[in-house]
């Protein structure tokens, strides 16, 4: 790619912005300063809101598929962030356990019966609103 070229009156600016052309949007350029003022007025953390970020085009996971694509330990994401959002009304089990129904076919051709049937988590109202209200500050 070549080198641009720019004018010698730009040459002793602190900044010089691209023509609007080069790009499409740039929301996240004020992402440090809106985080911070989002996460005190909100009062919630910032790796609880980016957990919900995560979450919030799933309809439902499980902490084990939470932590594989999320890339933290099963253990830590549990005790840290999914917890304590679920006492905080933003994350809720949307199928708990013994929750798999009781006919014979699902037990036969599933690994999971009802007594290792891990807890499915989904995101509550409150979190997909806050969500948005973060996406809209951004903007």
């Amino acid at each position: 790619m070549p080198r641009s070229r720019v004018s010698k009156k730009r040459m002793f600016r602190d900044f010089s912005f691209l023509k609007e052309g080069y790009i499409a949007n740039n929301q996240l350029k004020n992402l440090h300063s809106v985080r911070l003022s989002f996460c005190d007025s909100n009062d919630i953390s910032w790796s609880r809101l980016e957990f919900l970020i995560w979450t919030y085009d799933l309809e439902f996971f499980t902490i084990s598929y939470a932590s594989q694509e999320y890339g933290m330990n099963h253990d830590n994401l549990a005790n840290r962030v999914i917890y304590p959002l679920v006492n905080d009304g933003m994350l809720y089990k949307h199928f708990d356990k013994l929750t798999p129904s009781q006919e014979m076919d699902d037990h036969l051709f599933r690994d999971e019966t009802k007594y290792n049937y891990r807890v499915r988590y989904a995101l509550t109202q409150k979190g997909r609103l806050l969500v948005q209200r973060f996406y809209r500050s951004l903007a």
